[in-house]
């Protein structure tokens, strides 16, 4: 018996690398022909839409003033731009900081968020600006974003010329990559992401998800679905299942860049991080229970995908590794073999492989240093991902059989001076 349960745990964890290595080959074809349409797409870029940009936030005073110095420099016409910050419930200075730009721009002003949408999260924020805007292409940005000039533009763009598009996703990159050993993981990790997953999907199935900052989506579609779920952690992924269920599709076009801030200690990537885990795992239970109802069974791209991710291929890891740790102490009549282990080199032979020739894809990424950093990850990042993943499930668990309010975890911000990456167009 252990030994069935051991290579049935082998051939999901198998399934899921292998599915991985066929979305890195869609996301590195992706990446060299993306750019093909742009000259095509300007000409096009002529009578603009009106732009809302929601950026919510929570206390945000370190990073406020780099976020909007960027959002004020952006490439748009700004007589048809509208920024919003959304002040919810803050005690520091985000709102006078927040306000001090609208002073001086006219394009960019701040919204107080009202009961019952106050101090209740991000899902609650956007839907207080969705109720106060006009625009006719709504864009969303976390408060520690700096987009490029032209981030804004290229997702527009994409809606322009893709009219069955409900939602124009971007590329963010890590701007504080070289400050710990844990940002240089997370910066390796949203790198694969997008290329591997984002791009791969895409380009093989027309599918993409909806991330948590640097999108666009038509405020036709997200009045249509009647906003963000309040009750959603990955609001984004919710958002995502929804668009596909009306018919839509969601388009990633890697052009539209934003710089982001991850956590740089682990106490603040564990918070950020299990609510994520739980917010998807949310998700995944919330739309398969519903799957018969689904209009649109493209969708089941979408949710094998995380469903995959945050139950089957977790359960195959914490399995075999859980029977191999059983075993040293208690003859499980485990026969591993020569075979079994020959399994785990080749899975960390792919896992560094595909690691390196994503990271190849991005300018001076791939080095000496992030080599190194790529074989520390994976005995080190890589099974954090692991604890994370059961603790984040238990927590989900709880909530579901006592009937828990949901809590939103606001990403504990720092401070921004001194740190290189960012690059402008």
């Amino acid at each position: 018996m252990a030994n069935i349960l051991f290579f049935t745990a082998l051939i999901l964890i198998w399934v899921m690398l292998l599915y991985h290595m066929f979305l890195m080959q869609g996301g590195y074809r992706h990446y060299r022909t993306y750019e093909r349409v742009i000259p095509e797409w300007e000409k096009n870029m002529i009578d603009l839409p009106t732009v809302s940009i929601f950026i919510p936030s929570h206390n945000e005073e370190v990073v406020m003033e780099q976020t909007l110095t960027a959002m004020s420099r952006l490439y748009y016409p700004k007589d048809k731009l509208d920024i919003i910050v959304i002040n919810d419930n803050s005690s520091d200075r985000t709102g006078e900081i927040a306000q001090g730009f609208a002073d001086r721009y006219p394009f960019i002003r701040v919204l107080e968020t009202k009961p019952p949408n106050k101090g209740k999260g991000k899902s609650s924020a956007l839907n207080e600006a969705l109720a106060n805007s006009t625009g006719e292409i709504i864009c969303v940005y976390d408060a520690d974003n700096t987009p490029e000039k032209k981030a804004v533009w290229y997702l527009v763009m994409g809606l322009i010329n893709d009219p069955k598009a409900a939602a124009m996703v971007g590329k963010f990159r890590v701007i504080n990559a070289a400050k710990t050993w844990l940002t240089r993981f997370i910066n390796i990790e949203t790198i694969c992401f997008q290329w591997m997953a984002q791009g791969g999907r895409w380009r093989w199935f027309g599918v993409a998800t909806i991330p948590g900052t640097n999108f666009a989506i038509r405020r036709s579609v997200i009045e249509e679905l009647g906003g963000w779920d309040v009750k959603a952690l990955a609001e984004d992924t919710e958002l995502t299942i929804r668009v596909y269920n009306l018919g839509y599709h969601i388009r990633f076009f890697p052009k539209a860049i934003t710089w982001e801030q991850e956590p740089e200690t682990l106490g603040v990537w564990w918070k950020q991080r299990t609510r994520w885990a739980q917010g998807n795992q949310y998700v995944v239970l919330k739309f398969l229970r519903q799957f018969a109802t689904l209009k649109r069974k493209r969708i089941i791209f979408d949710l094998f995908y995380f469903f995959f991710t945050y139950f089957l291929f977790f359960f195959g890891v914490i399995l075999s590794n859980g029977l191999f740790i059983v075993n040293l102490f208690y003859d499980l009549q485990l026969s591993i073999g020569n075979v079994a282990i020959a399994l785990w080199i080749l899975a960390f032979l792919l896992f560094l492989g595909e690691v390196m020739i994503t990271l190849s894809i991005e300018k001076n990424e791939m080095n000496r240093k992030n080599f190194f950093y790529i074989i520390l990850m994976y005995f080190t990042y890589s099974q954090m991902w692991i604890l994370l993943v059961i603790y984040s499930l238990y927590q989900e668990t709880k909530r579901i059989l006592f009937k828990q309010e949901v809590k939103w975890y606001k990403t504990e911000r720092f401070s921004q001076k001194n740190q290189g990456g960012k690059k402008d167009e």
